[in-house]
C-alpha cells in the first residue's frame, strides 16, 4: 500500500509546523510529521561536513540544494513507520514542486494526497517569528529568527507561491486554510 502524503506549505512563522504537529500526535498511530527545516537543522546539530553546508545556506535564508533536500524527504517518506506522511516547509520553489512530482510519478510507494497551504498576514508570520527570538532559550535560538532574515525568507516563499498554488490547484491537490 502507498503512503500518503500530505504537505503543508506557508510563510515562516504561519505555524505550519505547529499545526502539522499537534495533528500527528492527536494521530500518532497513524500520522507522522516531518519538517523540512526540522530535519535540515538536525543535520546542522550534527556538526558534519553536510551540515555545515546546509548551515551556510540557512542562515542567510536561502534555499537548500535542491538534492539534499529530495533525498532526505523521500528517505523519510519510505522510512516513516506508519502510512500517513505529513511533511511542511516543502516545496518552496518551482524548481522542488517538479522535482518532487517527477519522482512521485515514478514512485508506487507514494501518493500525494494534498497540499495545504496555511495563510496568515505578513504582520502576524513576523510577529511570531520574532516573539520566538526573543523566546528562545540561550543556545536554542534559530539563525533564521531575525528581522533582516525574515524578509529573506518571506521574499523566497512569496516569489513562487503563485505558480506552485496553480500547479497544485489544477491538480486538484490545494486547500488553503486561512
Amino acid at each position: 500500500m502507498a503512503k500518503k502524503l500530505f504537505l503543508i506549505i506557508g510563510a515562516p512563522g504561519s505555524g505550519k509546523t505547529t499545526d502539522a504537529s499537534l495533528i500527528a500526535k492527536k494521530h500518532s498511530d497513524s500520522i507522522v510529521h516531518y519538517s523540512t527545516g526540522d530535519m535540515l537543522r538536525e543535520e546542522v546539530s550534527s556538526g558534519s561536513e553536510l551540515g555545515q553546508t546546509i548551515e551556510g545556506f540557512i542562515s542567510r535564508g536561502a534555499l537548500v540544494p535542491l538534492d539534499i533536500i529530495i533525498d532526505t524527504i523521500i528517505s523519510a517518506i519510505n522510512n516513516a513507520p506508519v502510512d500517513t506522511v505529513l511533511i511542511d516547509g516543502y516545496p518552496r520553489s518551482v524548481e522542488q514542486m517538479t522535482a518532487l512530482d517527477e519522482i512521485i510519478a515514478k514512485e508506487e510507494s507514494i501518493e500525494l494526497v494534498s497540499v495545504i497551504e496555511v495563510r496568515v498576514s505578513e504582520q502576524v508570520a513576523k510577529e511570531r517569528i520574532l516573539g520566538r527570538a526573543a523566546e528562545a532559550a540561550e543556545g536554542e535560538e534559530r539563525s533564521d529568527d531575525s528581522v533582516e532574515v525574515f524578509y529573506d525568507r518571506m521574499k523566497v516563499y512569496t516569489d513562487p507561491l503563485a505558480e506552485i498554488q496553480a500547479f497544485y490547484t489544477d491538480k486538484n491537490l490545494l486547500q488553503v486554510i486561512d
